[in-house]
């Protein structure tokens, strides 16, 4: 079954977690005002300031790629990273048409096999792939140095 056959920021009550999530593919938008992220969302976004150096080298080398955000309304590590993420992909004026965000479960799972093959076993993780959907790499859970550092770093080995 493909997305748009499937409820966009659909909500569900996560058993996990005894709350209530977004579940399968989600906008921005949807993410970003679903009441427990955004209050995390807003300020966080606001708060973060990318290194400009790795931003400058960063620049040069985006192009057509296209990003796969697999995270979770409930988790800590996504209400954190996801916004900052977000927020280097707004100042690398990277196409938002060209990033997908699909929310799981407390078991990570998302309904319909929409995850099905991505191996994903921490959220949030940031799947990087080429204009050709060729995976060129993976920031998972949180960066290794920094969200803009370890973007740089896949980048670097794709040119």
């Amino acid at each position: 079954m493909n997305v748009s056959a499937q409820e966009i920021n659909k909500k569900i009550h996560d058993q996990v977690h005894n709350k209530d999530i977004l579940i399968n593919a989600c906008t921005r938008e949807g993410m970003a005002t679903f009441p427990e992220f955004k209050e995390m969302y807003d300020p966080l976004y606001a708060a973060y300031t990318p290194d400009a150096a790795t931003m400058i080298e960063l620049k040069k080398l985006v192009k057509k790629e296209k990003i796969k955000i697999v995270f979770g309304t409930w988790c800590g590590d996504s209400k954190v990273n996801v916004p900052n993420f977000l927020k280097i992909m707004d100042a690398l004026h990277f196409k938002e048409k060209n990033i997908e965000f699909i929310a799981v479960d407390g078991h990570k799972k998302a309904e319909n096999g929409i995850i099905d093959g991505l191996d994903i076993k921490m959220v949030p993780t940031f799947i990087i792939y080429d204009h050709k959907g060729i995976e060129l790499g993976r920031i998972i859970e949180g960066p290794k140095t920094t969200l803009e550092g370890d973007l740089l770093a896949i980048y670097k080995k794709k040119s």
